[in-house]
């Protein structure tokens, strides 16, 4: 007697987790597999440790644009450094980006000691230097990775940044600060980002107003996104509370719009807090109260589609993805303005 047992049913292969709901709407080009190597380790002998960077890249492809990942300051030991943002860097290199991530000195993971320098805790000036530093020390990176060299289009440079990451990209994108140690204007701008992707990041500082008890005499309270003039996508979460960084709510963090000249692209992610659905880092503890999966692809896929028709006009990914979107308003909303 034979023993017949049935087959089980084949599933397709997914992309995309399971839960990500109507952004799965939301176009964005077929995945390819990845590869990334960390640390790469970068000289630099004016800085209190060298700099160690992680890159992320497609395994195929040729002039490969290039984004610039910036981590926030967050609570975590391990996120705020080249190990976190995993959710961001796998993405954009799956959808055709080399994605390279500094441990700035802010990072828990370095240890550094708070009376080591004066920019401590925050390290303002020295996060905008390590973006500048890798973009400076492009071809050393390619040798250091052979999977990648003669593979990077180094014309086609954008930065994208968490919380205090879109500090430092407002910086690279034009945001003036006033030193708050001697008066002095800081002008940072680095006209070899072309463009950027600004997320959750501090507002404005009008002298202290509206700002929380916990911010309210440091470097933010001289920041200004007046002159920010090169492009930039600002996501905010409509539910982002924080009152010991501000008193104004989630419109704070939407100064970097309301406040910089255009180009400028806005987008209100629908329920989202200032995790923006888990950017940070997967089962992060640091995002528990805002992980999920629907706004995470949201605003994967929104970033992605902004960044790719910036840097080459001729795809229409933004505006596609932002004409699906206006069926989708529990998901995001976005605007944009000219000047």
């Amino acid at each position: 007697m034979t023993n017949h047992q049935s087959t089980p049913p084949r599933l397709p292969n997914l992309n995309d987790h399971p839960l990500i709901g109507d952004a799965n709407k939301i176009p964005v080009s077929a995945p390819t597999p990845v590869v990334s190597i960390s640390p790469i380790v970068l000289p630099a002998p004016d800085r209190i440790v060298d700099l160690h960077v992680r890159v992320t890249a497609p395994t195929s492809g040729h002039d490969l644009p290039i984004i610039l990942l910036s981590h926030g300051q967050g609570t975590s030991l391990y996120l705020s450094s080249l190990n976190g943002y995993a959710p961001l860097a796998n993405f954009y290199a799956s959808h055709g980006f080399v994605v390279i991530q500094p441990t700035h000195l802010s990072s828990k993971s370095l240890g550094l000691d708070c009376e080591m320098s004066s920019e401590a805790p925050f390290f303002w000036r020295s996060r905008v230097e390590d973006m500048k530093l890798i973009l400076d020390e492009l071809y050393s990176i390619e040798i250091a990775f052979p999977q990648i060299q003669g593979r990077l289009d180094h014309t086609r440079v954008v930065a994208v940044g968490h919380s205090m990451g879109g500090h430092t990209v407002s910086m690279l994108l034009g945001a003036r600060l006033i030193d708050p140690e001697n008066g002095d204007e800081i002008d940072l701008t680095e006209h070899r980002v072309k463009a950027g992707v600004v997320l959750a990041a501090p507002g404005d500082g009008r002298g202290g107003e509206g700002l929380g008890e916990m911010v309210q005499d440091t470097f933010l309270k001289y920041h200004s996104h007046e002159e920010m003039t090169t492009p930039a996508l600002v996501v905010i979460g409509d539910s982002d509370e924080q009152p010991y960084l501000t008193t104004r709510g989630p419109e704070y963090h939407a100064d970097a719009y309301y406040s910089s000249k255009g180009p400028k692209s806005l987008l209100t992610i629908t329920g989202g807090r200032h995790g923006l659905g888990g950017v940070s880092g997967y089962d992060a503890a640091e995002a528990a109260d805002d992980e999920c999966p629907e706004r995470l692809a949201t605003v994967q896929r929104l970033t992605w589609a902004y960044l790719r028709s910036r840097l080459y006009p001729e795809d229409p990914a933004w505006s596609e993805a932002c004409f699906i979107l206006q069926r989708f308003p529990g998901l995001a909303r976005a605007e944009s303005k000219r000047a």
